[in-house]
């Protein structure tokens, strides 16, 4: 390795999955509340990380930071982050930011990017993101950012390896029939699946040693962001209506007496699911 890296995880404090989802507002946003680091982020969290011990770690000079956006409870998300192994943390906490859609969230992340390279005084060599969030589940955010840094984009990594010159990586992408091996000169930035690792659990040690790691706040003006930018304001997509789904219903029993097969064949049929 010729040089210390810089990677950089964008994470996202989403609502709990086990919870309830509810559209408030005018027009209607997500109610966020209590949440959780988005699980899909953990394994780009821990791509970076064994990333960077593969390579000699912090001794080597080698520096993962969490980056996030979002109001004051998303410092949890961070604070997962941190204790998951992350040396450092940058929050982009905004009022204005409420209502982002992924246009605008990726360009609030490209400007943090940008800012971290300059407070860093080096380059981000490697941007590792989820495939996707676990609220929007839209996975147009990677592709954006990374069109936002002009750096190349490997989508749906399912392993990584850096080369030993810390130049280039290699990334193997699985399909319905096939593994691809994709090649990419860093700085790069890479969406990792959760087939790519199993996130680490951290110790009592780890999530002390978290208290005392740095984060940074920034603002949308803090990166040269204005109010016409972020938020529903810069936003291309709008929510038009939502409405609460359907209570379920009871389904029907069918006590098989020789007919179950046809009886089944029928509701298949009439559902249209064959």
């Amino acid at each position: 390795m010729n040089r210390p890296l810089t990677l950089v995880v964008p994470v996202k404090h989403v609502p709990d999955a086990q919870g309830e989802r509810v559209l408030t507002g005018d027009p209607p946003v997500l109610e966020r509340g209590p949440g959780i680091l988005s699980e899909l982020d953990e394994y780009a969290l821990e791509a970076a990380l064994q990333l960077v011990e593969a390579s000699g770690g912090a001794e080597a000079g080698h520096r993962v930071l969490a980056l996030t956006m979002g109001p004051a409870d998303a410092a949890a998300a961070l604070k997962r982050a941190l204790q998951l192994g992350a040396d450092a943390g940058v929050h982009v906490l905004d009022d204005a930011l409420a209502g982002s859609d992924a246009w605008v969230t990726a360009r609030v992340l490209a400007a943090a990017v940008e800012r971290i390279a300059a407070e860093e005084s080096r380059p981000v060599d490697l941007v590792l993101t989820g495939m996707a969030s676990t609220d929007g589940e839209t996975s147009l955010v990677p592709g954006q950012l990374a069109e936002r840094l002009g750096l190349a984009h490997v989508g749906f990594a399912s392993s990584l390896a850096l080369a030993e010159d810390g130049a280039s990586l290699t990334a193997a992408r699985h399909t319905g029939t096939e593994v691809l091996e994709l090649v990419a000169q860093l700085p790069a930035l890479v969406a990792v699946t959760d087939r790519a690792n199993t996130p680490r659990y951290p110790n009592f040690k780890a999530i002390m040693a978290a208290k005392k790691k740095p984060v940074s706040t920034w603002s949308a003006a803090d990166l040269g962001l204005g109010p016409g930018d972020v938020g529903l304001a810069g936003s291309l997509t709008r929510v038009l209506e939502a409405v609460p789904r359907p209570p379920r219903t009871a389904g029907e029993v069918v006590v098989d007496e020789g007919e179950g097969g046809i009886r089944l064949a029928e509701f298949l049929v009439a559902q249209k699911l064959v």
